[in-house]
């Protein structure tokens, strides 16, 4: 009977106490504030699963040097703002988020994804992040420039890096 009762209680109380945390103010929302009690795990369990289930598994087509040049304007429009531009230190939309944006065009970034994982944040985004989904304003061509530039981004020619290190206020 203890145990019935026990359980009872922890299948109304849990769900109480969690509406209580949220509903008074005790949850953190601003950017700024810490992580709600197991959100970071919560949430990269999630989006690990959606990107296993439905994350190409492979680009459509090889990147030119075109592809990439175009896919580095794309990037300094749309990316740069929140994920920084080569050789340069986080810009300040990213200092103030939460969580931070990762600066992509430094050291590994997200050169160890695959381009599919890469296309399927770009296309689709990331919920409570920040990161917006790019699928309606993008064509998938332009979506897989950007995924192909970063998933190479430790080996770009030349041309293509000299347009991702060149400061934002000059586009």
């Amino acid at each position: 009977m203890r145990f019935l009762t026990g359980f009872i209680l922890g299948i109304i109380l849990i769900p109480v106490v969690v509406y209580c945390y949220f509903r008074f103010g005790y949850a953190p929302v601003a950017t700024a504030a810490s992580p709600i009690p197991f959100e970071k795990t919560l949430a990269h369990m999630g989006l690990d699963a959606q990107i296993e289930k439905y994350a190409p598994k492979s680009a459509p087509f090889q990147a030119s040097v075109a592809d990439l040049e175009n896919g580095a304007h794309l990037y300094r429009q749309n990316c740069a703002f929140c994920h920084g531009i080569m050789d340069a230190e986080k810009p300040p939309a990213a200092k103030g988020m939460y969580p931070a944006p990762p600066l992509l065009l430094h050291g590994k970034g997200v050169t160890d994804d695959p381009p599919g994982e890469t296309y399927w944040k770009v296309a689709n985004g990331i919920r409570l992040t920040g990161m917006p989904a790019y699928g309606h304003s993008m064509s998938d061509h332009e979506m897989w420039q950007i995924s192909l530039l970063l998933a190479g981004a430790d080996k770009l020619p030349a041309e293509v890096q000299s347009l991702l290190k060149q400061p934002l206020h000059s586009d």
